[in-house]
């Protein structure tokens, strides 16, 4: 019988330091999305106002799309 809890709160012990773990690379990977962000939102500001606007236009656009999609899956 003691073999048996043992080897059931192993796997529990895994999750729980999983568990711990995810948030730290959930902040990992969202730091590196922000860098790349900034920095192609500075590539694109360079390149001046007419690429920024349709930059902002397909941006909303897609924001709305995906806004769109979700209420109609939520249904």
């Amino acid at each position: 019988m003691d073999v048996v809890s043992e080897q059931s709160a192993v796997p529990l012990a895994e999750e729980a330091v999983l568990g711990l773990l995810l948030p730290f690379w959930q902040l990992v990977i969202g730091a590196f999305v922000l860098i790349v962000v900034v920095l192609s939102l500075g590539r694109l500001a360079r390149r001046g106002p007419s690429r920024m606007t349709t930059a902002l236009v397909v941006t909303a656009a897609a924001i709305a799309g995906f806004a769109v999609i979700g209420v109609l899956l939520q249904g």
